[in-house]
């Protein structure tokens, strides 16, 4: 694997990676179809990957079981056929290892993609997304980019432990340098890898394994290549006038079910899904909550310190409602681990309480 990174260290360069930047088709005005269809999550991180290593010979996968096995979740179906070895590496159980040649190759100019199985080994590999990738363009002033993407499921799954089902946004999201995404549906995760591929910053790229097999409709715009989501941006998924959900990733369907369940008692919820953990949209959360005066934040993650805490604004009618997982290890039991992980009926009885709670409070910063 070392040759083969060297030979691509060798052969390609920035100018490669600038070249087929001026080579991608310009975002000029089109005509879409109104007419939806439907993609899974999977699929939408298959058709942007694969987009994008077209567009741009710099780009390339790494990652156990991404060639031959076609990923361990099947993103990366076909994609070993099409691109070759020299593109597409299987590598070693060492998440140290790859991931640090990723690194190296960012610095070279090249624009790998590092997968992890799942991101709870991503600490195998910390060092490097924090202290080398994280930190390399502030410490070089500006002389060294990293343009790399480390993505792979994170978050709960289903019955996989405590050492395979924690939560890495807030991990992820304390750390300058690096910017962090978190997708939802098939539009989010193709529009949001494309800008995390295309960025010159190292981007956290955090998926969830239970959303893979999901289907959200999409339209001919979504799928056209040229298709690409700004990073920083929030999506507001339901209007709504009473109060604020702010959610991202999984939680997101999660928001959108309790909020179908408080409009049926007459209470209309807004659902904000956040995107990009960091930077954060504040400025769409800030024009909801002046709207509804009351907020309620949904995440996956423990509770102290969490994405929640950092949502704290002005013009509250009522204390913000934080629903986080439960703060111990995620457990095994099928049981236990439905009480540690948000459900939607926490999320209703939150926004009630923050709707009928309307205590008057100061500002609050």
């Amino acid at each position: 694997m070392l040759g083969v990174a060297r030979r691509r260290l060798v052969g390609s360069g920035c100018v490669l990676g600038q070249l087929a930047q001026a080579l991608r088709p310009a975002a000029a005005a089109r005509t879409y179809s109104a007419a939806a269809k439907e993609i899974t999550v999977r699929e939408a991180l298959n058709s942007a990957l694969d987009e994008e290593m077209s567009a741009d010979p710099s780009v390339f996968l790494m990652g156990e079981e991404v060639g031959e096995y076609q990923g361990a979740y099947k993103i990366s179906k076909g994609l070993l056929d099409k691109y070759g070895p020299d593109r597409v590496l299987d590598t070693p159980i060492t998440e140290a290892g790859f991931t640090g040649i990723g690194v190296g190759a960012a610095y070279h100019g090249l624009r790998p993609i590092v997968e992890f199985m799942t991101f709870n080994f991503s600490m195998q590999a910390i060092d490097h997304i924090i202290n080398s990738a994280a930190k390399s363009n502030y410490m070089s002033a500006g002389q060294i980019s990293v343009p790399i993407v480390f993505r792979g499921p994170n978050g709960a799954a289903a019955g996989v432990g405590a050492q395979h089902s924690q939560c890495y946004a807030a991990w992820y999201a304390h750390v300058p340098g690096l910017k962090v995404l978190a997708p939802y549906s098939a539009e989010d995760a193709r529009g949001l890898l494309k800008a995390a591929i295309r960025d010159p910053d190292p981007v956290v790229f955090l998926e969830n394994e239970l959303l893979y097999g999901e289907s959200f409709p999409v339209s001919d715009e979504v799928l056209d290549s040229s298709f690409c989501l700004p990073i920083g941006k929030a999506k507001i998924e339901r209007q709504g006038k009473d109060v604020t959900i702010i959610a991202f990733s999984k939680m997101v369907g999660y928001a959108l079910q309790a909020a179908d369940i408080l409009a049926k008692e007459g209470i209309s919820a807004e659902v904000i899904n956040l995107r990009s953990i960091r930077p954060l949209d504040r400025a769409a959360i800030n024009a909801s909550v002046r709207k509804t005066n009351r907020l309620v934040t949904v995440e996956e993650g423990f509770p102290q310190h969490g994405i929640g805490a950092e949502i704290c604004f002005e013009y509250l009618d009522a204390p913000v409602e934080r629903i986080a997982g439960a703060d111990v290890p995620v457990p095994y039991a099928a049981n236990l681990e439905r009480m540690a992980v948000p459900q939607v009926e926490d999320i209703v009885r939150a926004a009630k309480r923050a709707c009928y709670r309307a205590v008057p409070m100061a500002a609050t910063a």
